[in-house]
């Protein structure tokens, strides 16, 4: 039989780790989901996963070891710069899929990519498997230092060591959850390899290096050191270590704004791993004061981040709702981290972040229907979901989304030895532990009501978290009897006894509305019952786009405004309030292919009287636009600039009020490829940021030819603005995309600018 741990379970084994250690998180062989709405999650992950095909996730593998491919690869990212991600990630999901039910095709699926990835080993010298494009060429630039970085670039490739670091982690999830030994033989010789790879570099080599998205090497770094006790994976591990991000976050300093947010989290996830190996007080701060900074200052209601994967200024959220919010995996990653942090130091506070992430945005990203999951989570009024397909969109979060969904039973429970156990969150389950189970039956958050029954004999206490989000007392009966009344939300209530089998808890949590305002606009609010993020429905998802819905009411408390349906657990409705029309309002993790809105504007009566008119000419002005857009990119971002084959020379890239934006400086310029409609008329419209420190003159050109010479003269200053520029059809016609150059003239600057759009002309 396998003995199958968890790769925390399997690093507490050491008899070197440092004590730091408080609360441990069960394997998932120990945990089973028993109903509701995550165990209908897995299940379809699960028979997606059965569906995807190993030979294509290998086929690049296989080509760059000189072997023959035996099949085709899959398209999306698989078939482009950032090829071999999916298969870490896919190694991951089968691992933890096996771990839970036992289910023999999933160790059959785990065991055939091992064998693969030992055949594409044996095939070269070097111990390197990786899908990656002329990765050997490339990869023999940077061992002579010949370095060249920057956002997800390394010498042409896109960001390798993010998706070396996908392949590592789901080699010791094979390891670790299928008890595949190969896999950590395989894992050990990719660490070989990159060793060697590095070794004559200097440290300013490895920091530009490290300007390029690493994922979490430090992470399974550190991991093959607590397997194996070699020293030589520690030292590789704190080599990837980015000076510019982590050295201020140790010193409480947020340096986040402007920064890419997924590229960062995992190097905090490293650290955290890393802490608990050599128990370094700098690596405990980093961990602590990042995980403050992002869940206190940079997260939305959903408990997601990011707006076009970047983080603004903190407290700076009201103007960053757009398409593009919470990219699914950070929210994927601070669990990670939570999880950490939890470990070190069990407060209820951390599992009130994890359960709002985990309820409002995890369980969001899944189409309850099929297996797609979502790249984005929307959070611009009147948006909806993207769904990835399940063989043409494999990006980074389809590959996250297929670990998500495999594991929703992994923290629901810790413990502390053989004496405590921690119940963290309320989902149908049960827990195996030391002779004794635990079971827990809730329709939770459809009602209130959670009951454990104990399942052995034995003395132990079991700590329930009462939620941060339950204001009122909360009684809990053993029996039916009353043991303890809790009133300090956010904390454990605690009970210790000498169990008997079938002894039963009961509790009810005490669920009420109420709203989460924008830290920097106290009028934009969202709605939540409990927990539960709610959302405003407004039709199907490829109707069109409706009218921001609004709320007008003088009054502060919103049950006298929003009322429950009645036989519809969740569903509320306003009465009244609702601009234009009434809302309402369900769950947001229970809306799919719709539009909605989770942010709502709040205005007085006087207030939207004088304000309507305004209110509703810009949205019209920024519905217009989008409906007209051809093609559009926001400037100064890696990601976006990368898409549209930015060039560029003497360019400033900064930030303003949550958005970055490009100025060339001293004659300096940059082109951008963008797409145009050759039969219609097309026009340029510019986002400028209106920067104060600058007197610009310069030329914006279309394929060569200069559409027009600017001064903004006149133009606002300290705010964003558009400006349209006509292009002449003879630039467009008969063609798909075009080329636009700004160009400062002489020793001036051009303009800030921080968006271009190409549109249709009226």
């Amino acid at each position: 039989m396998i003995m199958v741990v968890s790769a925390l379970a399997a690093f507490l084994m050491s008899p070197n780790v440092p004590n730091v250690i408080q609360a441990t998180p069960f394997s998932l062989n120990e945990v089973q989901l028993t109903d509701g709405r995550f165990k209908h999650a897995e299940e379809v992950c699960s028979a997606y996963l059965l569906k995807v095909e190993p030979d294509r996730l290998l086929s690049n593998f296989r080509v760059h070891s000189g072997l023959q491919a035996k099949g085709k690869i899959y398209g999306g990212w698989e078939n482009s710069g950032l090829a071999g991600h999916s298969l870490g990630h896919y190694l991951s999901a089968c691992a933890q899929e096996y771990a839970s039910h036992k289910d023999p095709k999933f160790k059959e699926k785990v065991d055939y990519i091992v064998s693969e990835l030992v055949a594409c080993q044996k095939s070269r010298p070097d111990g390197y498997i990786s899908a990656i494009p002329d990765g050997d060429t490339k990869w023999a630039e940077v061992r002579k230092g010949n370095i060249k970085s920057g956002g997800f670039d390394l010498n042409g490739m896109w960001s390798p060591w993010y998706t070396h670091h996908k392949v590592l982690a789901g080699l010791l999830d094979a390891y670790h959850l299928t008890g595949n030994k190969d896999a950590l033989d395989v894992a050990k010789k990719f660490g070989d390899w990159a060793i060697d790879e590095t070794k004559d570099l200097t440290p300013d080599q490895w920091q530009n290096m490290l300007r390029c998205e690493y994922g979490g090497m430090n992470e399974s770094l550190a991991e093959i050191y607590s397997l194996t006790k070699e020293q030589k994976y520690l030292d590789l591990s704190r080599k990837f270590y980015d000076h510019v991000v982590l050295d201020p976050l140790k010193k409480g300093v947020d340096s986040m704004p402007g920064k890419h947010s997924n590229t960062n989290i995992p190097k905090l996830i490293g650290l955290a791993r890393l802490y608990e190996l050599e128990g370094k007080p700098d690596d405990l701060a980093a961990s602590r004061n990042f995980w403050d900074a992002v869940v206190n200052h940079h997260t939305y209601s959903i408990g997601g981040n990011s707006n076009h994967e970047y983080m603004g200024q903190p407290d700076k959220l009201s103007d960053q709702l757009s398409s593009n919010t919470c990219e699914t995996c950070n929210t994927y990653n601070m669990l990670k981290l939570t999880r950490h942090l939890f470990m070190w130091d069990p407060k209820a506070s951390y599992f009130d972040y994890y359960e709002r992430a985990h309820l409002n945005h995890i369980l969001a990203s899944q189409d309850p229907h099929g297996p797609g999951v979502t790249y984005f989570m929307p959070l611009g009024s009147g948006e909806s979901r993207n769904y990835s397909s399940p063989f043409n969109d494999w990006t980074c979060c389809h590959g996250s989304g297929m670990e998500n969904h495999t594991k929703h039973a992994d923290s629901i429970y810790f413990h502390s030895g053989n004496q405590k156990l921690y119940v963290n969150l309320f989902i149908p389950s049960e827990v195996h532990w030391n002779g004794v189970s635990v079971r827990q039956d809730t329709k939770f958050p459809d009602s209130d009501s959670v009951k454990l029954t104990v399942d052995g004999n034995r003395s132990f206490e079991i700590a329930i978290r009462h939620p941060g989000w339950a204001k009122d007392p909360i009684d809990v009966k053993v029996n039916g009897k009353k043991v303890l009344t809790s009133s300090k939300p956010s904390s454990y209530m605690s009970i210790k006894r000498a169990w008997k089998m079938g002894d039963v808890v009961e509790f009810r949590l005490p669920m009420k509305l109420h709203t989460e305002a924008m830290p920097d606009n106290l009028d934009r609010v969202s709605v939540l019952y409990g927990p539960v993020v709610l959302a405003a429905t407004m039709g199907a998802e490829r109707a069109p786009k409706p009218r921001i819905p609004v709320l007008v009411t003088h009054e502060k408390d919103l049950t006298k405004w929003l009322k429950p349906v009645a036989g519809s657990p969740l569903h509320f409705k306003t009465e009244s309030v609702g601009q234009p029309n009434q809302l309402e309002m369900v769950p947001f993790f229970d809306v799919d292919h719709e539009r909605y809105a989770v942010y709502l504007d709040l205005f007085t009566e006087d207030q939207w009287k004088a304000e309507e008119a305004k209110f509703r000419a810009e949205e019209e002005r920024v519905r217009d636009l989008v409906a007209r857009t051809i093609d559009s990119m926001r400037v100064g971002e890696m990601q976006p600039e990368r898409d549209h084959k930015l060039e560029s020379e003497k360019n400033d890239v900064r930030q303003a009020n949550g958005r970055s934006f490009r100025t060339p400086l001293n004659g300096g310029w940059f082109q951008v490829s963008m797409k145009v409609q050759g039969d219609a008329a097309n026009e340029l419209v510019v986002s400028y940021w209106g920067n104060d420190r600058l007197r610009p003159d310069f030329d914006i050109l279309v394929d060569g030819t200069v559409i027009s010479s600017e001064t903004l003269k006149g133009r606002p200053a300290n705010e964003f603005y558009d400006v349209t520029y006509p292009i002449p059809a003879e630039l467009t016609k008969g063609k798909s995309t075009v080329s636009v150059k700004v160009q400062a003239k002489g020793t001036h600057s051009a303009g800030s600018f921080c968006g271009l759009r190409i549109v249709k002309a009226k």
